[in-house]
């Protein structure tokens, strides 16, 4: 049963006495953003010390409204999709409840709109919701005209006929809709980019769609939510002209020292204001005596692509090494590769490492085509686009096919200076076979899995990552990377262990051992890293 008018819940009492009067933003002369302006300020703040009072937007939050806002000399509003990423606790659900508002009942209202906010799970779906139902139930207009349902978390609009809703990627389905402004509050929590994708393509009959993204950054780097803020930072550098996408990107800089409360200002543009000084320098001096709370304070307080998670791999360090691959440089070149050839269904992953060129890497990932799909599902990579991009190579059937392997490392070792491939002993000897079988040789070197061999491996690696010696350019590889964890034995040496891993990380296992096989070779060669190929002095 819906609940309808003050009645249905005591409104919240206002401390101004009424003597300040509601912006009236049906004003003529005004334009769309400050018709949005005046809608939002005509709200009641619903929690904390100044509840009952209006909002009083700040500056920067004003700003962004007439960014996404702006129109055409027809009066059409330009902006299509919009990102607002910034650290928690700078208001981003009060704005996005105000925006939803506007579109369902305010300024940006259209006959039988559809109205949508959408989370990760069910939990996170209705905190906007209940935000914009507290709102509601303290202005006496809006509770008069619209239609709270409750238990499907659904607004009705008497007036317009438009209709909200709150959706969770745990719901059964999304797909018929026609909406016509959606905000994704938290798009970094989504599992998969799934319900994001059925939403940006439900705006298609509407004439003025607007889907907002309001969210901290993903850890992951093939995230969705990292997607859009690389391609917002495009935008905003001027690399990409798209006058339809609007980015607002509240973030401390990879290399900014992270207790510098400056850093904190720059990025926290409530901080001081209604975002807690003291709560940050408290979370903050915690974060420098507990080591494993600075990767949460660098995500949650400075808004930075790190993982709150104890994973291997700093997403800084890893991204740091990111870098084109000039594949003709390394024709003939030397190089070291390491092979972990999965089970029939699993990933096979081969990586080789060029040290003289600014060690550059270059891998090669095989899946079974059959259930591609599920399998994508199921790890949460996008393994249909990697392979329509190259970066995955699949057979028919439901086993990866070994023989195809084999001729590829026939091909690699034609084709470049192939000096050694390290490989995981388990599963190899229906590979040998083919390769005996072919007449193929190669370098082949069985590299074990545990601390002894792994140890001065992962030691090897870390030592190119922290200097820079690595050069990567491969999703499949990054979502690896990110994945990994390691255990550790008594003495402090290190696996790593794919059971407690994320996903897969098969191709850092091989990079690995590409790095062990290298570092078996004295390299007395100094690299410009700007450069494709090594210099020597």
């Amino acid at each position: 049963m819906g609940l309808r008018g003050p009645r249905a819940k005591k409104s919240i009492p206002s401390p101004e006495g009424g003597s300040i009067k509601k912006p009236d933003w049906r004003a003529k002369g005004l334009s769309r953003a400050a018709r949005v302006i005046r809608f939002i300020e005509g709200l009641k703040i619903t929690a904390g010390i100044h509840a009952g009072r209006r909002f009083k937007l700040r500056p920067w939050q004003k700003e962004i409204i007439r960014g996404i806002y702006r129109t055409n000399k027809a009066g059409k509003r330009i902006v299509r999709q919009a990102l607002f990423t910034v650290p928690r606790k700078n208001g981003k659900t009060q704005l996005a409840a105000g925006l939803a508002l506007a579109h369902l009942c305010g300024p940006e209202a259209e006959a039988r709109g559809q109205v949508f906010s959408a989370a990760a799970d069910r939990a996170q779906a209705a905190l906007l919701f209940s935000e914009m139902k507290a709102m509601i139930l303290a202005d006496p207009e809006l509770s008069e005209r619209i239609i709270i349902r409750e238990f499907h978390k659904t607004l009705e609009d008497q007036e317009t006929g438009s209709m909200y809703a709150a959706l969770s990627s745990d719901a059964n389905t999304k797909h018929g809709l026609s909406a016509s402004f959606v905000v994704y509050d938290e798009l970094a929590q989504a599992p998969n980019r799934t319900l994001y994708d059925v939403l940006a393509t439900s705006t298609a009959a509407r004439a003025e769609p607007l889907f907002v993204v309001i969210s901290t950054q993903s850890p992951d780097p093939n995230h969705v939510m990292s997607e859009l803020v690389d391609y917002g930072q495009r935008v905003l550098a001027g690399e990409v002209d798209d006058p339809a996408f609007h980015a607002t990107i509240y973030a401390a800089p990879e290399d900014a020292d992270p207790w510098d409360e400056a850093v904190w200002h720059a990025c926290n543009p409530a901080l001081g204001d209604f975002r807690s000084l003291d709560e940050m320098r408290t979370f903050a001096a915690m974060a420098r005596r507990i080591g494993a709370k600075e990767a949460a304070f660098r995500a949650l307080y400075l808004n930075q692509r790190v993982d709150a998670d104890e994973r291997y791999i700093s997403t800084v360090d890893w991204l740091a090494c990111r870098g084109e691959i000039d594949l003709e440089a390394l024709r003939g070149r030397p190089c070291y590769a390491g092979l972990d050839l999965s089970s029939t269904t699993d990933l096979t992953a081969l990586v080789l490492l060029f040290p003289e060129n600014g060690g550059a890497v270059l891998p090669f990932f095989w899946l079974p085509g059959e259930n591609l799909q599920d399998r994508e599902d199921k790890d949460k990579a996008p393994y249909l686009l990697w392979r329509r991009q190259g970066h995955l190579e699949t057979h028919p059937g439901r086993a990866v096919d070994k023989h195809a392997v084999a001729l590829r490392l026939a091909e690699l070792s034609a084709m470049y200076d192939l000096r050694a491939i390290a490989y995981d002993r388990w599963r190899m000897a229906d590979l040998q076979k083919i390769l005996s079988d072919e007449g193929i040789e190669l370098p082949l070197e069985g590299h074990g899995q545990g601390f002894k061999d792994m140890a001065p491996a992962l030691e090897a690696f870390e030592s190119r990552l922290l200097s820079k010696a690595l050069r990567h350019n491969n999703p499949l590889l990054t979502l690896c990377a990110a994945n990994a964890v390691v255990d550790k034995d008594a003495a402090g040496n290190r696996k790593l262990n794919k059971a407690r891993s994320f996903t897969r990380i098969d191709g850092l296992v091989a990079l690995v051992m590409a790095c062990a096989m290298a570092a078996r070779v004295p390299d007395p060669i100094k690299y410009d890293f700007s450069l494709p190929i090594a210099i020597n002095d």
